[in-house]
C-alpha cells in the first residue's frame, strides 16, 4: 500500500472478490458513456482467474487508487515468462488500466507499476496489455466516435494524455479496419479468387463449426502459432491457451465465417470472423439479469443477428504466401457476410508496418477507422519495424 498526495493505492488479491472489486473500477469511468460496451461478468472474472491458462507463465499484480472514499482507479503490472522482445530489453507491461481524468492519480498508478517491474530487474513496462497480444491489447487513441467491436479496447480520449504525462510514449500503433460490406467489390473478388483456386489444384477450404471445432484445433494451433511468429510482439500460444480460447469463443461462431486451407492435405491458413455480438452485450452493461436484458433479448433469442462482423484473424503459414490463400478464404467468408446481410466488418487489429495486410484489406474497400497505442517506459533500444510483420498475418 503506498500514498501519493491524498491518492491511496492499494493492492487487491487476485481471488473472486478481489478481482470483483478491480473490475467495478470501469462503471465509475463510463457511467456516462453511451459507446462503452460491458465485459460480460461472468467471462471478465473467468480471464482474471487462474483458471486461465495464460497464467501457467505469468504473474499478475492488482492495485486500485482510492481518493474521497472510493476506488477512482485501477491498473495490472504482469510478467509473461513466455514473451521475449526482439530487443531483448526484460519487459513487464501494464493492463487493465482505468482511471478518472486526474494525472495525479494516474501517475501515481503508474508510477507503482514502473516500481513493481524495477523491483524484479525489469526496466521496460509496455501496455497496455489485457493481459497479453494475444488478448485485447492497446490504447484507443483514434476512433472514439462508434462503439468498439466485440473483443477490442476502449476508452476515454484523455487517457493518452494521462499516459503520456506519465513519462510513457509510444511504441506501436495497431490498426481497425472499416469495410462496408454493400461497398466491397464482391464480383472483383469472386474472379481473383477463382483465379488463385486454379493455379493451386491441390487447395481445399472447409468451414470450421461448432461441432468439428475440437477436431480442428490442432490444425489452428498450428497455422496460429507459425503464421504470426515473426510479428511484432507476438508470444505463441500454448495449447491449453488455444483450448481456453476456444471454449469461450465456440458459442460464437457462425457457419461459413470461419475457414481452414489446406494445401496438398497440409494445413496453410486460418480465418476467424466472428458476428459483433458487442451488439447484445452493450444494453446488458455486464450481467444477463439486468434491464437491459429485454433489447437483447432477441439476439439471445435468435430472432435477430449482428448486423455486424469483426475479423480477428488472417494467416497464412509462411511456405503457403503469395498463392492467394487469404483471398480466397476472404471471398468464401464474403458469400456469407452476403447471405447474413451484414452492414459492416471491423478488420483489427493491424501492424502499423504491415502493409501486405492493409493492402488487401484495402482492395475491399476497407480503411482506418480506430487507432490503438502500444506505450513502453524505459525502453532503451528502437526495434527494426522491418522484422516485426509476418507479410500477411492479421491479429487480434
Amino acid at each position: 500500500m503506498g500514498h501519493t498526495n491524498d491518492t491511496e493505492i492499494v493492492r487487491v488479491p487476485f481471488d473472486r472478490p478481489g478481482v470483483s472489486r478491480f473490475l467495478r473500477v470501469a462503471y465509475l469511468v463510463y457511467r456516462h458513456d453511451r459507446l462503452w460496451v460491458a465485459p460480460l461478468e461472468s467471462d471478465a472474472l473467468l480471464t482474471l482467474s487462474s483458471r486461465n491458462p495464460f497464467y501457467q507463465h505469468a504473474r499478475i499484480e492488482l492495485w486500485i487508487a482510492r481518493a474521497g472514499g472510493r476506488d477512482v482507479g485501477r491498473i495490472a503490472a504482469i510478467v509473461d515468462d513466455h514473451f521475449h522482445p526482439p530487443s531483448g530489453q526484460p519487459t513487464a507491461f501494464f493492463g487493465y488500466f482505468e482511471c478518472i481524468d486526474d494525472p495525479g492519480i494516474s501517475g501515481a498508478l503508474l508510477r507503482t507499476v514502473k516500481d513493481w517491474a524495477r523491483a524484479r530487474g525489469l526496466e521496460r513496462v509496455l501496455g497496455p496489455m489485457n493481459p497479453s497480444a494475444n488478448d485485447e491489447c492497446g490504447l484507443l487513441v483514434q476512433g472514439f466516435d462508434t462503439p468498439p467491436a466485440l473483443m477490442t479496447t476502449y476508452n476515454p480520449p484523455y487517457y493518452a494524455r494521462l499516459i503520456e504525462a506519465a513519462g510513457f510514449q509510444k511504441a506501436k500503433d495497431l490498426l481497425a479496419f472499416d469495410i462496408q460490406v454493400a461497398g466491397s467489390p464482391a464480383q472483383r473478388m469472386e474472379r481473383v479468387a477463382l483465379r488463385f483456386e486454379k493455379r493451386n489444384p491441390g487447395l481445399e477450404l472447409r468451414p470450421v463449426l461448432k461441432r468439428t471445432l475440437d477436431a480442428e484445433l490442432p490444425h489452428i494451433k498450428r497455422i496460429y502459432n507459425e503464421s504470426w511468429e515473426k510479428n511484432w510482439g507476438f508470444t505463441p500460444m500454448t495449447d491449453a491457451e488455444i483450448d481456453f480460447l476456444a471454449v469461450r469463443l465456440k458459442p460464437l461462431l457462425t457457419e461459413g465465417l470461419v475457414w481452414i486451407a489446406t494445401q496438398g492435405g497440409e494445413p496453410a491458413g486460418f480465418l476467424l470472423i466472428i458476428l459483433d455480438y458487442n451488439q447484445v452485450l452493450q444494453p446488458l452493461r455486464g450481467r444477463l439479469l439486468s434491464r437491459g436484458l429485454f433489447r437483447a433479448l432477441p439476439y439471445l433469442l435468435n430472432l435477430r443477428t449482428p448486423d455486424a462482423c469483426r475479423v480477428i484473424a488472417l494467416g497464412v503459414r509462411p511456405e503457403f504466401r503469395r498463392r492467394g490463400i487469404e483471398t480466397v478464404m476472404l471471398h468464401r467468408a464474403l458469400q456469407t457476410v452476403n447471405r447474413l446481410k451484414l452492414q459492416s466488418a471491423d478488420a483489427s487489429w493491424v501492424l502499423e508496418e504491415n502493409i501486405p495486410v492493409q493492402q488487401t484489406i484495402a482492395h475491399q474497400g476497407g480503411k482506418v477507422s480506430k487507432v490503438y497505442r502500444l506505450y513502453e517506459s524505459g525502453s532503451q533500444h528502437a526495434e527494426d519495424p522491418q522484422q516485426s510483420t509476418s507479410g500477411d498475418s492479421n491479429a487480434a
